[in-house]
């Protein structure tokens, strides 16, 4: 094994003006899985996540809690996750693939009052992993992480040492675990006749020229015959959405999962990324069919209508973080298993002053997941939805101490408790939306989740 070794370093962290030690150490090893690393972590549970970018160029572990950035507060959490971090990173030593990553996610709408599921859940949630896996390029790298306010910490650090060398056997030694689908025992549209007569009013409010735009979400409730386990669901989405961004966040019994087309923003060393993911028709039967459903998605105007509101707002907040921007005129197909979608890629090259969690925070909402204009969408969505999205189309993702990372916008996704599992989808309400044609819309995104967890849709 290549040994690769960090001095401590000695940081502030937080407003207690106490000193932390923040200790690391990184290793590179061989053949290894993420998800069996990620099994291998399971006294971790409730302290672990997982992510994978669409091209399968990055993978990310993370099993226990080195360092947690929580808030609620408000508007500003991006502000406070940003500050908190750099505080803590500033003095470290960096250098490429061997960078502490905090990873986590901001709620959907903070103002958002309704309980439910999400009733334990912060605003902003991000967490340093205790042991982090990194694989980038064929290479995989487990990182220690120790943060400590202790002057004598070497024993501390040995034990830590001991623990990642017992994961690392065990993920590379242990038969990978082939899981079945969990047997779905019952299923629920909780709200759907308050979902229904949503978009009635919303369609009322859009034709009085109160907004142009609103998007309305609603959810399914799964019951199980017994309790499902991380490492298993994440093994079907894994394998049945290898087109989407994949992860899995655990906090407290919570596990939030999905596997998401749409990237909200990626920066690698001073270049920015965004995609305009709005516009959705079903895959076809056929190639044929798939095709001619393809182009009248291409040619419908109530899609391209939508489509362009994300790539406008999207377009214009990179216009005023970047010194220079691209974007093409045309939106172009992005097919994934279940569903295809009008897409527009953005970048730009970032000025001074731009971070990633500043873009993430004027990002979001975007057009496809909030509505036109943003705040009056906002409003209606409050006054209309019947649930707490939570994590749900909200960005998940991470960040380097250097400010790389990349954020995707959180659909396709569901919230695991125990035996019970919650479900979202939502699609875009504009003045000639009917609601059973929104609510057919959502059956389809509902399926990579539904089929993840062994369950189908009477349709």
């Amino acid at each position: 094994m290549h040994h690769k070794w960090y001095n401590a370093t000695e940081v502030e962290v937080g407003s207690l003006n106490s000193k932390h030690h923040f200790y690391m150490e990184t290793i590179e090893v061989s053949r290894l899985s993420a998800l069996a690393f990620f099994a291998a972590g399971e006294k971790y549970k409730g302290k672990r996540y997982f992510w994978q970018n669409r091209e399968k160029t990055f993978t990310l572990v993370g099993l226990g809690h080195a360092y947690t950035i929580e808030n609620n507060a408000g508007q500003m959490r991006f502000d406070e996750v940003e500050q908190q971090w750099k505080q803590l990173t500033k003095n470290i030593v960096k250098e490429e693939d061997l960078q502490p990553i905090l990873f986590g996610g901001f709620t959907f709408d903070p103002q958002n009052n309704v309980t439910g599921e999400w009733v334990n859940f912060p605003q902003s949630f991000f967490a340093v992993a205790t042991f982090q896996l990194i694989i980038r390029a064929d290479k995989a790298y487990i990182s220690i992480h120790y943060i400590t306010d202790k002057e004598e910490s070497a024993q501390a650090f040995e034990q830590l040492r001991k623990e990642r060398d017992h994961l690392i056997h065990a993920a590379q030694v242990k038969e990978v675990k082939t899981y079945s689908k969990p047997v779905m025992t019952s299923y629920e549209e909780p709200y759907k006749e308050a979902y229904l007569q949503s978009i009635k009013q919303v369609t009322d409010c859009i034709k009085a020229k109160e907004a142009q735009k609103v998007v309305i979400a609603r959810s399914l409730a799964l019951q199980f015959e017994e309790s499902i386990t991380s490492q298993q669901i994440l093994s079907h989405v894994i394998h049945e959405q290898p087109e989407s961004y994949l992860f899995g966040l655990e906090h407290e019994e919570m596990l939030f999962f999905g596997a998401s087309p749409e990237r909200l923003v990626k920066v690698e060393d001073g270049q920015a990324f965004s995609s305009c993911v709005a516009g959705s028709i079903r895959r076809g039967q056929t190639a044929d069919e798939d095709e001619q459903l393809g182009q009248s998605l291409l040619n419908d105007e109530k899609n391209r209508g939508e489509h362009h509101y994300v790539v406008e707002m999207i377009t214009e907040t990179f216009k005023k973080n970047c010194k220079s921007i691209k974007v093409p005129s045309q939106p172009k197909l992005l097919k994934i298993r279940d569903i295809q979608h009008l897409y527009t890629p953005v970048e730009g090259i970032l000025n001074g002053e731009a971070t990633i969690l500043q873009l993430v925070k004027h990002l979001h909402p975007t057009p496809a997941l909030g509505g036109v204009p943003r705040k009056e969408a906002m409003e209606m969505i409050r006054a209309f939805e019947p649930m707490n999205r939570g994590l749900y189309a909200a960005p998940i993702g991470w960040v380097d101490a250097d400010g790389n990372g990349e954020f995707a916008v959180a659909i396709r996704s569901a919230a695991l408790l125990g035996n019970r599992a919650f479900l979202y989808a939502g699609g875009g309400i504009v003045e000639d939306s009917t609601p059973q044609s929104e609510y057919e819309e959502t059956l389809v995104k509902f399926r990579p989740m539904l089929r993840a967890l062994g369950g189908k849709l009477s349709e």
